[in-house]
């Protein structure tokens, strides 16, 4: 699968710098965060990738000892429905809705079997696995144990990953990186171990099950329920075409040097076996496609890698903390220059990303409309926008599907889904059936592309999903008409999935995020010279007030026992100010109630996104001291280990990586309306920040 979009990285658009200003050495800054590992860690993979595809590594350079998995967004495998089933057998549950039954997709126990399938299917599954064959002197298999001296190093400027290890006292040393526009690695290998005889190199090929939460996907014994057929090409290549139940796909070896390719007695693995010579280099391309593929030299690969990831980094914006006195400069620039290479990595590709982005499965692989937010934003801020672009164009492909998803249930416009794969089809579930915050998304988003690319095309590029999302929004509310005024919900779960959604009413960060997405739609049309829409404006401006009680505000509307029964999961109520422009809020009532949140808030039991958030409100509050606090939280759920994976969420979980990067931005390129030079950060000599090309974040000025 060829593509052609990392040519767009090499203008750094929107590039500025202080009048006087010396740039900003961006070599240094990534050079000095070069990962380096010395053990075997089971969990936390090396990876190199290119955001639609990407390969983890273990210790030893590739998936030897652990199966660590490969990934694309185009590996999705659906198992076969239950005997005698179709997907329209599935029956829907009505909800009483502002006074009529709505139909939901929620759990059916008369059709369990069927409601299991639709949530587990399709599922996203791993390509392969590639490893060493290393045969100890007495004829046996190696195992983790019989290798040592074990070294890594992560060359972030390059997207090369250089490994070395000794095994029976000979050096093996290991060059592994990923072309920038094929699913395809190169891999190098120097050693005696070649020429002995003791080293060659597996290729073994999973079955895809239904896996929720997995580390290493699939099973190795599926027997015939797969098929793993070896063609041999021309000279020093071959393919070996793989099909599972409707799936089928396939991985092209070609190598360098004199080897020889052989399909083992255990079936779906194959094994590269070089004949004497002390080097070893092949590539391995993957792809879902029939026409004849050009499979990349390894050497050329490696020249890519090292140009791309240049071009990466001398694109958009950087930030520099290395002259802060505060010590902990060097730990936070880390996590940003970290979270830079693993979001380009796992998250710039065609689909929005699952939680684990490309390292592994949560949620079956799937992607979580409500997070695109945390996944995406910081492009726009850090002037990256191209890398999120192509999967906004998700809004446009599933524009059809969802709005029968809002007609089917009485409603304008239309309603995104919750959480979903390559093709737009829900798995039956309370919250996937009734959260709404992900709705306004689109129309923010389409604002942050209309910021960088302010023309007519972009105004026609989003215009029908702007509409379409604005219709619903609309339409969605409830007028009551003792109170002159629109509610939201119930039934209806909100941000923090922690309240019963047959009695949520009026929630505070749904309420703002409504009146922000309702404005901006409005904008939208007097860009394109067209009168206002009277039923938006009409709620707009009769939405409900945002809660409050004592002074402060609440979650949502009569919420019982605030502060002791719901102060854990997300404190949602806090990104109404800070991560949204701030429609519907008083700043003064805002600051008491982030004060009562930071004293009150069970910060064992939040997400990972959920510091970022309070940083981000703590910034636009004058707390530039807290920001950085919370930037820093020592909560395990807001963790980066070695690679820069975070915790959060299942591991590794993205939306923390993310929602760095976004804090971060803000802090340095301020928001709408702040004026001085890197607002976010404090101004008591403990930091010193040299920033360059940054955004600000919208906000209510």
């Amino acid at each position: 699968m060829k593509r052609f979009f990392f040519c767009l990285l090499c203008i750094p658009f929107f590039l500025h710098q202080t009048s006087g200003q010396i740039a900003i050495d961006r070599k240094a800054v990534v050079d000095r965060h070069r990962i380096v590992t010395n053990k075997l860690d089971l969990l936390s993979p090396a990876q190199v990738g290119n955001g639609e595809f990407a390969f983890a590594v273990d210790i030893t350079g590739l998936q030897t000892f652990v199966p660590f998995n490969t990934l694309s967004n185009w590996s999705w495998h659906s198992s076969p429905l239950p005997q005698g089933m179709k997907e329209s057998d599935f029956k829907k549950t009505t909800l009483k809705t502002n006074g009529k039954d709505v139909p939901y997709d929620l759990p059916n126990p008369k059709q369990e079997q069927l409601s299991n399938w639709l949530a587990a299917n399709p599922h996203r599954f791993n390509l392969g696995r590639i490893g060493f064959k290393l045969i100890r002197n007495d004829g046996k298999l190696a195992n983790r144990n019989d290798i040592s001296h074990t070294h890594q190093e992560v060359d972030l400027w390059t997207g090369i990953i250089s490994s070395s290890f000794v095994f029976e006292g000979i050096p093996v040393h290991v060059k592994t990186a990923c072309h920038p526009d094929s699913d395809a690695i190169g891999v190098s290998i120097e050693s005696a171990l070649i020429g002995k005889g003791q080293l060659a190199v597996f290729f073994a090929f999973p079955y895809a099950i239904e896996q929720g939460y997995e580390n290493y996907l699939g099973v190795y014994d599926g027997g015939d329920q797969h098929t793993s057929t070896l063609h041999n090409l021309e000279k020093n290549s071959v393919r070996i075409d793989r099909t599972m139940n409707s799936t089928h796909y396939s991985a092209s070896i070609k190598w360098a040097t004199d080897a020889q390719m052989i399909k083992t007695k255990q079936m779906h693995r194959f094994e590269l076996i070089p004949k004497d010579t002390a080097k070893l280099s092949f590539t391995c391309f993957y792809s879902n496609q029939t026409n004849d593929i050009q499979i990349p030299i390894t050497s050329n690969l490696f020249e890519e890698s090292e140009k791309s990831w240049k071009a990466f980094w001398n694109s958009g914006a950087a930030i520099d903390l290395s002259e802060s006195k505060d010590q902990r400069w060097k730990e936070l620039e880390r996590r940003i220059v970290l979270s830079q290479y693993l979001m380009r990595l796992n998250e710039s590709g065609s689909l929005p990303p699952q939680e684990s982005g490309l390292v592994n499965n949560g949620w079956f692989g799937r992607f979580h409309f409500e997070m695109i937010w945390w996944h995406g934003v910081h492009y726009a801020l850090w002037n990256r926008w191209a890398l999120w672009d192509k999967s906004l164009s998700t809004y446009q492909n599933f524009l059809k599907t969802s709005t029968e998803r809002a007609l089917n249930q009485g409603y304008q416009g239309v309603r995104w889904p919750k959480c979903t794969g390559d093709i737009d089809r829900e798995w039956p579930d309370l919250i996937h059936a009734t959260l709404v915050w992900q709705q306004p998304h689109p129309i923010y988003f389409a604002e942050l592309d209309y910021r960088l690319h302010t023309n007519k095309e972009t105004l026609t590029k989003w215009r029908d999903v702007v509409f379409a999302t604005a219709d619903f929004m609309a339409d969605y509310a409830s007028y009551d008409k003792t109170k002159n005024q629109f509610d939201l919900g119930p039934p209806l779960y909100l941000v923090s999935e922690n309240s019963d959604p047959l009695v949520t009413k009026n929630p505070t960060f749904e309420l703002s995020y409504w009146r922000t997405g309702l404005r901006l739609a409005q904008q939208w049309r007097e860009r394109l010279g067209m009168p206002i829409n009277k039923k938006w404006k009409n709620v707009q401006d009769k939405l409900a007030p945002l809660p409050q009680k004592n002074g402060l505000y609440e979650t949502y509307e009569n919420i019982p026992d605030m502060w002791e029964k719901y102060n854990y999961e997300h404190p949602g109520l806090i990104g109404t100010y800070g991560m949204l422009p701030g429609d519907g809020v008083d700043p003064e009532t805002f600051k008491l109630t982030l004060k009562k949140v930071l004293e009150t808030w069970n910060f064992d039991r939040t997400w990972g996104w959920d510091f970022p958030m309070l940083a981000m409100a703590a910034a636009r509050c004058g707390y530039p001291e807290l920001a950085i606090d919370l930037l820093l939280h020592p909560s395990n759920n807001f963790q980066f280990d070695q690679h820069g994976l975070a915790t959060g969420g299942p591991f590794p979980y993205f939306p923390s990586n993310g929602g760095l990067l976004t804090a971060i931005a803000m802090m340095a390129g301020g928001w709408d309306g702040s004026s001085s030079k890197n607002p976010g950060f404090p101004k008591d000599g403990n930091w010193s920040i040299r920033a360059e090309g940054f955004n600000p974040l919208p906000a209510l000025k």
